[in-house]
């Protein structure tokens, strides 16, 4: 299926807004837009239902239910049970708690690998257990190309490994992972897996059963939705961990894992992602999906769907990048092997400078360490002025990937 750029944009206010007209974005790897269903179920919400949830008067009631629907949407289109879904502030918060509810299963003497691939919420967390007597090990990028090797893996792997953390795809290399392959070796090993799939699920929600994760995170706020972390928990996990809530509600597993309780309305708002992937696949998939719908099937055709449309755009803005001699790209340059954000590191311009100069043409990017201080420095590169990252999603058109080369090559200067 070939993907209805017209329609796509149709369905996210962001395109008719006129403070946004002729500027193209390409920070989505910060944050994406919300997408229409998100905003009127969000404002709906506040206009209607702005109650406290799951009593027995009407608002009420149906503030609960709409709560109820996030979490079944969104678990269709993971592959997962509903109960096994948990929202949170965001995921660098729902990493901390996380981490503190797994104290419960380690002891002194016990090891957990974390990588220096790891946006900063997905290792530093894990790190500070060291604290109780827990042996850290760290799962190194290969310096060249910023990927994880396997066989440095097996090195680290040992008969009292216990949790083994690391990122579906970089938000700096972008190289994704194979989780499948990674998750089953690490199993094999008697450890668990915690997995950020922050820079990876905005480019299609995964199938995390396929993935065999223990646990698996990423943000709303990345996926077209409201300002929350999701994180799904294997159920049988999930009994084992610590109770981070309150006391009282130990018994209630939707309540576990959030100390602070749930924002009520921007959980509510999140079924809206689930309202908009199903308009993607009844408008693109037709006869296909009409009828009574097989929700693995729709999950599968709108992943591809989303996949499909951002490749030839990724490899477009690779192939000019690779004519390049005074940048350095990191990651690799083939668009099969990593999602679509690019990093790379300027070698003669500020990348602030960069970045600045092509939000003065109408394209919107982002420079820094964007909190992955550890892989840069992994791959020899002062995070300090760190690198530019252009990040785009299936939204993106053909004309803003020409666009945003043509102002590149204004700002570097025209390339050999």
């Amino acid at each position: 299926m070939k993907l209805d750029l017209q329609f796509v944009r149709r369905q996210f206010p962001a395109f008719a807004e006129d403070s946004l007209a002729r500027q193209a974005f390409f920070e989505n790897a910060g944050g994406s837009y919300a997408c229409g269903p998100v905003v009127d179920r969000l404002g709906e919400y506040y206009r209607r239902l702005k109650v406290q949830p799951y009593y027995a008067f009407p608002a009420s009631t149906e503030a609960g239910q709409w709560m109820d629907a996030s979490c079944a949407r969104l678990a269709e289109y993971l592959g997962v049970t509903p109960a096994e879904v948990h929202f949170g502030p965001s995921t660098s918060q729902n990493t901390y708690v996380l981490a503190q509810a797994f104290r419960t299963l380690l002891r002194p003497g016990d090891e957990i690998i974390v990588t220096n691939q790891d946006h900063e919420a997905n290792s530093g967390a894990w790190r500070r257990l060291n604290a109780q007597g827990v042996l850290v090990k760290e799962w190194r990028v290969d310096p060249q190309t910023g990927r994880l090797d396997e066989s440095q893996l097996e090195r680290l792997l040992s008969e009292r490994t216990r949790l083994l953390t690391f990122p579906h795809a970089s938000n700096v290399v972008a190289h994704i992972n194979p989780v499948a392959q990674i998750a089953a070796r690490a199993r094999r090993a008697g450890a668990m897996t915690v997995v950020d799939g922050v820079a990876w699920a905005p480019h299609g929600l995964p199938d995390v059963a396929a993935l065999g994760a223990d646990v698996y995170l990423f943000s709303l706020y990345k996926t077209y939705g409201p300002h929350q972390g999701l994180m799904v928990v294997r159920h049988d996990l999930l009994q084992r961990l610590g109770n981070e809530g309150h006391y009282f509600n130990a018994g209630d597993s939707s309540k576990r894992l959030v100390p602070a309780g749930p924002d009520h309305a921007q959980v509510a708002a999140a079924a809206g992602i689930a309202e908009y992937f199903d308009s993607l696949d009844a408008h693109h998939a037709g006869s296909v999906s009409a009828g009574a719908p097989d929700p693995h099937a729709r999950a599968g055709r709108v992943r591809e769907l989303l996949r499909g449309a951002e490749l030839p755009l990724l490899a477009r803005l690779l192939e000019y990048l690779s004519t390049r001699r005074d940048i350095r790209l990191l990651g690799p340059a083939e668009a099969q092997e990593r999602a679509a954000t690019v990093s790379f590191v300027t070698k003669s311009i500020d990348p602030g400078k960069v970045v600045r100069a092509l939000g003065e043409r109408g394209f919107m990017a982002g420079n820094g360490n964007f909190y992955a201080v550890r892989v840069l420095q992994g791959m020899n590169v002062d995070p300090t002025p760190g690198a530019v990252r252009l990040s785009l999603l299936h939204y993106n058109s053909p004309e803003e990937v020409a666009g945003v080369i043509e102002a590149l090559e204004q700002v570097l200067g025209r390339s050999a």
